[in-house]
C-alpha cells in the first residue's frame, strides 16, 4: 500500500528577508518605525530588523507575537478575546514554555496549507502591526 506525501516547501532565508522588507515598506508608508520577527515552523529565528528609531522593547514585542502565531496557529489580533477572564486561553501563558503576547501583531505563514512559520511586528498601534504583518504575508504570495 504506498500512500502520498505532500512536500511543502519550509519557510526559507530568502523568504524571511522579503517578509521582513514588505513589513518594513508598509510601516515605512504610514511614518510608523516597527520591529519584525520572522520565525520558522519550528520556532526559530529566521530574520529580525528593528528600526534604529524604533523603542527597543518592539523587538522582544515582535518576537512574542510571532511566537504566539505560530503555537496558536492564528492571528495574534483573533486571539485578545480568548486571554480574559473566562476566555478559552485565560491560563495558557503559563502553561507553555514561555509568556505569550496577544496583541495584534502576529499572523502565521501558511504555504500550500501547512504552517511553515510566522511573523511578529511591533511599535506601532496593534491594528497597524496587524496591517503591516499582513501586508508582508501577501507580498510572500
Amino acid at each position: 500500500m504506498s500512500s502520498t506525501v505532500l512536500a511543502v516547501a519550509p519557510l526559507s532565508t530568502q523568504d524571511a528577508d522579503l517578509l521582513v522588507a514588505a513589513a518594513h515598506r508598509a510601516a515605512e508608508a504610514a511614518g510608523v518605525t516597527v520591529s519584525v520577527t520572522i520565525l520558522d515552523a519550528g520556532g526559530h529565528l529566521l530574520a529580525f530588523r528593528r528600526d534604529d528609531r524604533a523603542v527597543l522593547i518592539s523587538g522582544e514585542t515582535s518576537t512574542r507575537k510571532a511566537y504566539t502565531a505560530l503555537q496558536l496557529g492564528a492571528p495574534t489580533a483573533d486571539l485578545v478575546d480568548a486571554v480574559q477572564p473566562g476566555g478559552l486561553f485565560h491560563t495558557l501563558p503559563t502553561a507553555l514554555d514561555r509568556p505569550l503576547l496577544f496583541i495584534a501583531g502576529g499572523v502565521p505563514i501558511h504555504r500550500d496549507g501547512r504552517l511553515i512559520g510566522a511573523i511578529g511586528v511591533g511599535g506601532g498601534a496593534p491594528d497597524q502591526d496587524h496591517e503591516f504583518a499582513s501586508a508582508a504575508i501577501e507580498a510572500l504570495a
